[in-house]
């Protein structure tokens, strides 16, 4: 992997992490903020309840996959773990806004957002493998 691809892929990593972390942090302290904003939805006692568990897991998810003295590949866990997360969040946001006309203020830009950061890890990924066979 070139160390311009290797760059791009750790700041790609560094702003996904950053993202959810953020995420995580804001549906710990306050669920509904975040509920009312992407879904346009109010929040239940359990709902609350079940956002801090997600509001947790995204915040372990980001610092895990904050991007540290190892090396930044496409091939590495925190790559595969972002990439995922990505995808399928941007997935299903989307449905929601669609099938299901759920929408606050943030579900589009939410859903860009993620779309936006799956496909530059795809782009970083595909570079990296473009390289590789070239210098076989």
């Amino acid at each position: 992997m070139s160390v311009t691809s290797r760059s791009t892929l750790r700041k790609i990593l560094a702003f996904a992490a950053a993202v959810e972390v953020g995420t995580g942090l804001v549906l710990i302290v306050d669920p509904g903020i975040v509920v009312v904003l992407l879904l346009g939805a109010e929040v239940s006692r359990a709902g609350t309840l079940l956002g801090r568990f997600f509001g947790i897991a995204l915040l372990a998810l980001g610092l895990a996959c904050w991007p540290g003295r190892q090396r930044a590949e496409s091939g590495s866990p925190a790559f595969r773990a972002l990439l995922t997360y990505n995808v399928l969040i941007a997935l299903y946001l989307a449905y929601l806004g669609t099938v299901r006309h759920l929408g606050g203020l943030l579900l589009w830009p939410g859903v860009a957002l993620h779309a936006v950061v799956a496909l530059l890890l795809v782009w970083t990924w595909r570079d990296e493998r473009r390289i590789k066979a070239t210098n076989k």
